[in-house]
């Protein structure tokens, strides 16, 4: 990562004693493949529903249940206030969250918090009439009156059986709303639009021709780009994804409907990141009905060009910004050069797909950042901490 999003940020887990701390660990695993380096502390009552070995084998660290015998310290709670850049309290249940407002530290958690100086996020999980009590409405009003931030709780069936409000927010919305309070809010303002994903051309209304793409990496940038405070429109080809936490997504599955969707998304952006990996040939006469092998063989399949999408982008462009990608398997910073010079790009995004670190559906990416000043080559990251660098580049270029 790049500028000022390169440190690795510290985040404390505070686990409260609900039936949704499992989901704790979820969240864990989501900080960490975010690049942060994430300690836990948790109550007794946590304990009973997920071991202290479980979060101490997911964080690498050891967990926080004590003031009295956390190796290495004498002063816990101190030390990691302290070593803290922001603190999670999930599940924060009514008890914990009335301890909060009333200042109550009676225990390695609730210490901890009261001695944060950190921005604090409280993700609630709790029974509806919990809930909605008058006292455990007053403790959020009186949490968020002292800038405590809240990410939901949502509506639906709870693990008791009612339904209603209480439910802890999806394990990416409270990721994504801890790491919008670790990042920078350097890019509000800006109206960014996102491509992702293959794009399925249709054989039939059953069979299609499509790639190997994931979608990863551009969820990856429309994620980061809202924890930085834009405005993100996705337009996503098929994928098994969720919507980024902050995003407006506009699902397509042609490459014709995405590049519809593109031009008419472009008119309200100022930056456009064409990430997908979108089919460059499509059948030219695709069947309307399902092909029989029996008696309809299908020995060739006439193709045609898919519309360039990012030409066609780049051609409309004026003063905004327009980034590609070009995914290769040779001579990588060759074809991404004359990628820029053709498309007319302000900046290309080449990875070599043939390397296990930077192919389809990889967890990591190994990118190349081509423009007419040069090449900035980038080590080895994490999808997310890629994403920001390419951010970075945009502000940049931006300024």
């Amino acid at each position: 990562m790049t500028g000022e999003t390169s440190e690795r940020r510290h985040v404390l887990l505070a686990v409260c004693g609900g039936i949704a701390a499992y989901k704790a660990c979820e969240v864990l695993r989501g900080l960490q493949k975010a690049g942060c380096d994430v300690r836990v502390a948790m109550t007794a009552d946590a304990g009973r529903f997920v071991g202290e070995t479980t979060f101490e084998a997911l964080s690498g660290a050891p967990v926080a249940t004590s003031l009295y015998d956390y190796p290495g310290s004498a002063i816990p709670h101190i030390e990691l206030a302290e070593w803290a850049d922001a603190a999670v309290v999930v599940p924060a249940t009514a008890n914990v969250m009335a301890k909060m407002a009333c200042g109550i530290a009676d225990d390695c958690l609730t210490t901890a918090l009261l001695a944060c100086a950190c921005p604090v996020l409280v993700a609630p999980g709790m029974n509806v009439h919990m809930w909605q009590n008058p006292a455990t409405q007053a403790n959020a009003v009186t949490l968020r009156g002292r800038g405590v931030s809240f990410v939901g709780p949502d509506s639906g069936r709870l693990a008791c059986g009612d339904v209603g409000e209480g439910k802890l927010a999806g394990v990416d919305e409270i990721v994504a709303a801890a790491l919008a309070l670790l990042g920078p809010r350097d890019l509000e303002g800006l109206r960014l639009l996102v491509n992702a994903g293959p794009t399925h051309e249709a054989i039939d209304p059953v069979r299609y021709i499509a790639n190997r793409s994931t979608g990863k990496m551009g969820y990856a940038i429309a994620a980061a780009a809202a924890r930085r405070g834009a405005e993100v429109t996705l337009v996503s080809g098929p994928t098994s994804l969720g919507t980024p936490a902050g995003t407006r997504r506009v699902d397509v599955e042609s490459a014709a409907q995405m590049h519809d969707a593109m031009l008419e998304e472009f008119e309200d952006a100022d930056v456009a990141i064409c990430s997908a990996a979108v089919a460059d040939y499509t059948p030219a006469s695709p069947a309307d009905h399902k092909l029989k092998k029996s008696r309809e063989h299908l020995d060739a399949i006439a193709l045609a060009e898919t519309t360039d999408i990012l030409a066609d982008l780049c051609g409309r462009k004026g003063s905004r910004m327009v980034l590609g990608f070009a995914a290769e398997t040779d001579d990588l910073l060759a074809h991404a050069r004359e990628k820029l010079e053709r498309k007319g790009a302000d900046l290309i995004v080449a990875n070599d797909v043939s390397r296990p670190e930077s192919t389809f559906g990889a967890d990591t990416n190994r990118v190349a950042l081509v423009s007419a000043e040069g090449v900035e080559q980038l080590e080895t990251m994490p999808l997310p901490a890629v994403a920001d660098a390419i951010l970075d580049a945009v502000r940049k270029r931006m300024r």
